[in-house]
């Protein structure tokens, strides 16, 4: 009997202190850029939208002027850039967990 109170105690303090481990979710490296200027959307005013595998999505979870000046030479509506995200097409739109911008890398002259 008192082996098994001490068994007990063991387990139920090992079960207390111990944390269940988070997976990180999965990233993948996209082309985001303004729905409807870039990537010819139908929709109103501009709107973020990630291309995944050939196919435009509007992005739920952060929103277009989040991401610096969208009408600067290189904002989403000037430009397609790449952006490292995670998250899931749901009801053909992308619900974006994380959305980290890839910063372009400049030209140098020479």
């Amino acid at each position: 009997m008192k082996k098994t109170a001490i068994l007990f105690l063991l387990f139920t303090s090992f079960a207390m202190t111990a944390q269940e481990k988070k997976e990180k979710p999965k990233t993948q490296i996209v082309e985001a850029s303004c729905g409807q200027c870039q990537f010819g959307m139908k929709g109103n005013g501009c709107t973020l939208a990630v291309r995944i595998d050939g196919k435009p999505y509007f992005v739920d979870g952060t929103v277009i002027d989040k991401h610096g000046d969208a009408h600067a030479s290189d904002g989403f509506c000037n430009a397609i850039r790449k952006a490292e995200v995670a998250g899931e097409i749901v009801n053909d739109r992308f619900v974006a967990s994380t959305f980290q911008l890839i910063e372009q890398k400049k030209a140098t002259k020479q």
